[in-house]
């Protein structure tokens, strides 16, 4: 918890919200007569409403990006090290909103949500969701918050998947577009991993087909290996080795000692299976995980990914980072040979970093810079006279 907030740090945030009761049509043909999403929001709008940026989050994300609920917390929002004032997402300039998706668990309408039919939560029967459900529901936000075109769209991993279906559908309500760590569609051993780590839930006994919350019982063994699988593929082979090597968190190896050995690795990911088991709902990664494998760019524009990006109209920012092996800089770059063949203007950047997927998370001074830097020709070029 922070004894003093930061002087960078957008302070105290409430999240707000937002009841929708105009019927939704998902793509997978099923209506969500009403929902509401969570969302918070930094900075200040200006009076034309072109300083908005929005923040699309990754697969286990949430509204809470930066700053503090309350002085108790015991660390910021997921994206603190980079919104707030003087910071690449500069408050001071910037109006930014985060959201928690449709489908979520953290309060926007999910499978942990009543379903208004049956008095009961939804589990497994609320609706099977893909990317471009978030973007419709995404949409309808930016008109309830007076925002017709966003200064940009920013995204990691599957948030960069949702940036990406933001400029194809919906182009004019975007200038900029910066897509981090994503792809535009899976590949076969990214979709293989997504499966094991389901199954994983699936196995569970205490799953009950989904519906747990009925029997007020939680998978919590099974999502905790879920979390487990999730968690080596965002790490790098390198990190890991010099976070933990083959240190042991108890035993030894001494001869004529039989106690139990544990390495300090193990202990690690047990304590982010157990900590994730905690706060995340089983049905929800289930959902998530799923949109994020139905994700292809390209399927409604005959597979060609040079004919879907010709649709956008908005300038594109994309970033890599050299360690990162589950959206590995190959996908980035493929998304870059597009663009280019589509003739939009983009600008690409390789980050060194050792960290893995993890990395569009944490602190990097070149990402940071590179983050700025756009940023700062984005705002000079909104206020330009």
């Amino acid at each position: 918890m922070p004894d003093v907030i930061p002087d960078n740090s957008v302070g105290i945030v409430t999240p707000q919200v937002i009841q929708f009761d105009d019927p939704l049509t998902l793509a997978c043909g099923r209506t969500l007569d009403q929902y509401q999403l969570v969302i918070e929001t930094y900075g200040e709008l200006n009076a034309d409403a072109s300083n908005a940026i929005l923040i699309c989050h990754a697969l286990s994300g949430h509204h809470h990006a930066a700053g503090y609920h309350s002085m108790e917390d015991k660390k910021p929002g997921w994206w603190d090290n980079h919104i707030g004032p003087g910071k690449p997402f500069d408050t001071n300039r910037f109006f930014v909103v985060c959201l928690n998706n449709l489908g979520g668990c953290h309060g926007s309408t999910g499978p942990t949500s009543i379903n208004p039919q049956t008095g009961q939560p939804w589990g497994p029967d609320f609706p099977a969701l893909r990317v471009r459900d978030w973007v419709e529901s995404q949409v309808r936000l930016s008109d309830r918050l007076g925002i017709q075109q966003w200064a940009a769209i920013v995204g990691g991993s599957l948030g960069g998947m949702q940036v990406m279906r933001w400029s194809l559908e919906h182009p004019h309500r975007l200038r900029h577009a910066i897509i981090i760590a994503s792809a535009m569609k899976l590949s076969a051993q990214n979709i293989a991993f997504n499966e094991i780590a389901r199954n994983a839930i699936k196995s569970d006994p205490d799953f009950l087909d989904g519906h747990y919350l009925e029997h007020q019982t939680l998978p919590r063994n099974g999502l905790g290996l879920a979390r487990m699988i999730g968690h080596i593929t965002y790490l790098s082979d390198e990190i890991m080795g010099d976070k933990f090597g083959r240190e042991l968190r108890s035993g030894s190896f001494q001869r004529g000692q039989d106690t139990p050995i544990e390495f300090q690795v193990e202990s690690y990911l047990h304590y982010q299976g157990d900590v994730f088991a905690s706060a995340f709902d089983a049905n929800t990664y289930l959902l998530m995980t799923k949109a994020l494998d139905y994700f292809d760019l390209a399927r409604e524009y005959n597979h060609d990914q040079v004919e879907a990006f010709r649709h956008a109209q908005c300038d594109f920012l994309v970033v890599s980072f050299s360690s990162d092996w589950r959206f590995a800089p190959e996908r980035s770059r493929e998304i870059v040979e597009a663009l280019i063949a589509a003739n939009k203007n983009v600008s690409y950047a390789a980050i060194q970093s050792n960290l893995g997927h993890d990395a569009f998370l944490l602190p990097n001074e070149r990402y940071e810079q590179v983050l700025t830097a756009y940023l700062t020709r984005l705002d000079n070029e909104a206020t330009a006279p």
